[in-house]
């Protein structure tokens, strides 16, 4: 079973979180999610455990207790929901448009054909 491990200290490493869990079964991976840029702890991670009963049996005893000065959050994984994307990354934005140069008594900055007919310029 996959278990999500949550409100984490950023003090944390993998092998305290997997001290944590190794208390109430065994424990194939634990790992706690760093930022990619930063390389500090985003606070969250997940554990592994083979046995089903072992790991529910861990998160009862272990969801809403203090661990380094923080109540963690401990349940079982779910897959994220079909569709949801990959989050993240950069988006093509709009900013307005136009405008710009000079304003004078004309308003906007929007080119007018008209006005180079009838010399309104």
């Amino acid at each position: 079973m996959n278990i999500y491990v949550g409100n984490l200290s950023w003090n944390l490493k993998d092998q305290d979180l997997l001290n944590l869990f190794s208390a109430h079964g065994e424990v194939t991976t634990a790992k706690i999610i760093n930022d990619k840029f930063t390389g500090r702890s985003k606070g969250f991670g997940f554990v592994e455990m083979p046995n089903d009963d072992q790991a529910q049996a861990a998160i009862a005893a272990l969801n809403g207790t203090a661990v380094d000065g923080r109540n963690v959050v401990v349940n079982e994984s779910r897959p994220k929901p079909e569709g949801s994307g990959g989050g993240g990354g950069f988006k093509k934005r709009s900013f307005g448009g136009g405008g710009g140069g000079y304003r004078g008594n004309r308003g906007g900055g929007d080119y007018n054909r008209d006005s180079f007919n009838n010399g309104d310029f």
